[in-house]
């Protein structure tokens, strides 16, 4: 079969809070729809096989290697990319923690490293530096050596965990 024999559908994806529509093919994996046809193009794309966590994106809060994710299997989930974590048109918290820390260096892995991180955050917010190592285990970053993100994930889910602190002591 040509490649233009192939079948294309059309699907609607819910990526950033918003509803968008794409034609793909059917193999087209949920990484190649969010950067070349959505123009997302903060998540990168290093090994295509879920290995290096570079495209780490959110599938209704959990952080999935959307190289491993056909687009067809990502109609009825939310998406969340790097560019959903903007607040306001800045930086989240943690964005700015990762600034704030020195925790990035040649940028490439960065993205999917915040991704994990903030998945790992809504699911546990304590901020237990073994639980962040293991959080990010699934995530290559050849330059930092990983200190630097720990700290930065840690100083995150410290500042969150404050916030919430003070929300329930301004609510009692």
């Amino acid at each position: 079969m040509t490649p233009d024999a192939i079948p294309r559908d059309r699907l609607t994806l819910w990526v950033n809070g918003r509803e968008v529509s794409v034609i793909a093919d059917p193999h087209d994996r949920l990484s190649h729809i969010l950067r070349d046809r959505l123009g997302l193009t903060g998540l990168k794309e290093g090994c295509c096989e879920g290995e290096c966590g570079a495209c780490t994106v959110l599938v209704d809060d959990h952080p999935v290697a959307s190289c491993l994710m056909l687009g067809f299997q990502a109609e009825g989930v939310r998406i969340t990319t790097i560019e959903g974590l903007t607040q306001g048109g800045g930086l989240s918290g943690l964005q700015q923690a990762f600034l704030t820390y020195g925790a990035v260096q040649c940028g490439f892995c960065t993205p999917g490293m915040v991704m994990a991180a903030e998945g790992h955050l809504r699911a546990n917010p304590d901020g237990d530096r073994a639980a962040i190592r293991h959080a990010l285990a699934g995530n290559i970053c050849r330059c930092t050596g990983f200190a630097l993100i720990v700290d930065a994930v840690e100083s995150e889910a410290e500042r969150r965990q404050a916030d919430l602190s003070n929300a329930m002591e301004a609510g009692a």
